[in-house]
């Protein structure tokens, strides 16, 4: 877990982490966030002199954000947890925000990272796997069911790798940093290897890293083009672990999008710009706009 206190203007003021406690079971996961917050809060008024008015937190899986509800996260054991309402009761009454974990670093990248000033933007992460946040005036539109953006199932090779999912050829079996580390290993026959070793390897010359990574490249490029047709993104951000490897992706990729739009507009693809410290720029944010009015006026403080 990373928590921050967050200025008004996104600024960090105190970072913290501490691990899940997932191996002790969903109950000890809520606790854990529960009392972890209530410490950031008390450092806050112990430290900067007031507590914090408000509270953003960002989980992964399904979220109902309207409700306040982290309604499934396989990783984390937990159904239909009354997140907001939980933290709320913790946090003294403060206000809370609660935000699906790509979205909220989305929203961050789109507002203060590398999607500032643009007002249409698409934030695709590449990790385990391969989520997306599609940013809209500031804002990020989650779908009529909170499942939006979920371009790491877009099916690039059809009849392909079987997905947990439950479809076969979907982008992220083909184009995550978990996908390249995967080929990488099996093609250098070394079970310890991943994507970072096979971009180095790329580097060198080596033709089977080569190989390996122009696959993931070709099979992104190809979802990405998929988003963009449909969005029409005027920013394309790219992160997670895949984009660590800087220009070794990023030329590749903005040559291969390039070389298959046709009508579409190129957007401008840039590399994110917040590292790990998204999710928790985000979560502030949420906790900030809970805190403002629409038109950016400061009610509370």
């Amino acid at each position: 877990m990373k928590a921050a206190l967050v200025g008004a203007s996104g600024e960090l003021l105190h970072q913290a982490r501490r691990a899940t406690g997932r191996e002790r079971g969903p109950d000890a996961v809520v606790e854990g966030i529960l009392d972890f917050a209530a410490d950031l809060r008390a450092y806050g008024a112990e430290h900067l002199g007031e507590p914090a008015s408000a509270a953003g937190v960002a989980v992964p899986g399904i979220v109902d954000a309207e409700r306040g509800i982290a309604a499934y996260a396989a990783n984390l054991g937990w159904r239909d947890v009354p997140l907001r309402a939980l933290l709320t009761e913790r946090l003294a009454g403060a206000p809370v925000a609660l935000g699906h974990d790509v979205r909220t670093g989305g929203l961050a990248e789109g507002r203060i990272g590398a999607g500032r000033g643009a007002d249409r933007f698409l934030f695709v992460p590449l990790g385990t796997g391969i989520a997306g946040a599609i940013g809209i005036a500031g804002r990020v539109e989650a779908g009529a069911h909170g499942f939006a953006g979920e371009i790491g199932h877009i099916v690039v090779r059809p009849g392909g790798t079987p997905c947990p999912c439950g479809q076969h050829g979907c982008l992220e079996r083909y184009a995550s940093a978990a996908a390249v580390s995967e080929a990488w290993a099996a093609a250098c026959a070394d079970p310890d290897a991943d994507a970072a070793d096979c971009a180095k390897a790329v580097r060198s010359g080596d033709p089977r890293a080569v190989q390996v990574w122009q696959t993931a490249v070709d099979a992104l490029a190809d979802g990405l083009v998929t988003a963009l047709t449909l969005l029409d993104p005027r920013t394309l951000i790219i992160g997670g672990g895949l984009a660590e490897a800087g220009e070794t992706l990023f030329t590749p990729l903005r040559d291969a999008v390039r070389q298959r739009i046709t009508f579409q507009k190129l957007p401008t693809i840039v590399p994110a710009a917040l590292g790990d410290t998204a999710g928790c720029l985000g979560a502030g944010l949420l906790a900030w706009d809970l805190l403002t009015t629409t038109d950016g006026t400061e009610v509370a403080t």
